[in-house]
């Protein structure tokens, strides 16, 4: 044998996040390279609004997916936060997808989030063009000249310009295989079985809040903040039974909402209670009582003991 042998690529690990205006299939896409339902998928902007990271485990690589918050124009004090929490992750991860859905014309949002990453100058950026399964093949074609152009007329690189269907499940491997390269050499960061990294109780609460707004997302786009008190295993259980006692605050703004958020006689709240108890189940694997209470935390969002308070 030579000298010649090839060498096995180094190890790759690192971190990306998606970004992209809301009903982007950011979470979907998430999802889909993760195998697993990780980050919560919702239809508003904001709901994301802790670091959910999906892990990717390869062979060559491991890929952990931060989800950021949606970058938005600010109106409230909790709104410049979270666009500095969005700015401060963009400068740390390796790489940041953009997520373009294939079957909506580029629009002054995606311009506006555009010249934001083009601001962020290390950190290498890739157009993913999501929900391809949605359009036709000129369509696409007309889709990723538009992204390309964008990127121009605004001094934006993309590292590369991928389509694809998570949904599908068309080039996810593909997408994957793209956003390793970016990421610099270095040894695993997390063991094998990690999916996410995110506390349960975090998770948890994430579960709780996206059931509690599914009805009211209109009346109460988003001043309802889930905070989990215990999680305790109740005792004097049988092993091979056990039940999770969970107790859940659901904490809105004003007086004026908790006939909204508990229902008639109680029946939104329960329906509430029903919906996010199969979910947590189905995440933690085992059995749960869900204790929930909805409190008033005046004007949450502008005062900054309360967010603190509330893990912002």
């Amino acid at each position: 044998m030579g000298s010649m042998s090839a060498r096995t690529p180094a190890h790759r690990s690192g971190f990306a996040c998606f970004v992209g205006r809301p009903n982007a299939g950011k979470s979907t896409l998430t999802n889909a390279l993760v195998g697993q339902k990780v980050a919560i998928t919702s239809n508003r902007p904001q709901t994301t609004r802790h670091t959910v990271r999906g892990i990717v485990h390869r062979p060559d690589a491991q890929l952990v997916l931060v989800d950021t918050p949606g970058l938005h124009k600010p109106r409230t004090l909790l709104g410049e936060r979270l666009n500095d929490v969005v700015r401060s992750t963009w400068a740390e991860v390796d790489v940041i997808g953009f997520c373009l859905p294939a079957d909506q014309k580029l629009g002054p949002g995606d311009t506006y989030i555009a010249r934001e990453l083009a601001g962020v100058k290390r950190t290498p950026k890739v157009a993913v063009v999501t929900k391809t399964d949605l359009v036709d093949a000129r369509q696409l074609a007309a889709q990723l000249i538009a992204v390309d152009k964008l990127g121009r007329d605004i001094g934006l690189e993309w590292a590369e310009i991928v389509p694809v269907s998570a949904v599908g499940g068309d080039q996810v491997t593909l997408l994957a295989d793209l956003l390793v390269p970016l990421l610099p050499e270095g040894p695993q960061l997390y063991a094998e079985g990690d999916l996410t990294d995110e506390p349960e109780q975090v998770m948890v609460a994430e579960l709780i809040r996206e059931a509690a707004l599914e009805g009211v997302r209109d009346e109460l786009p988003h001043s309802i903040a889930v905070v989990v008190e215990e999680m305790i295993p109740r005792e004097g259980r049988p092993a091979d039974r056990p039940l999770l006692d969970i107790h859940a605050n659901l904490y809105i703004e004003r007086p004026s909402q908790k006939g909204i958020v508990i229902g008639p006689k109680g029946a939104r709240l329960k329906d509430v209670g029903t919906k996010s108890r199969q979910q947590i189940e189905a995440l933690l694997g085992t059995p749960v009582f869900l204790d929930l209470h909805v409190k008033v935390a005046k004007d949450w969002q502008r005062d900054p003991k309360q967010l603190r308070k509330l893990g912002f």
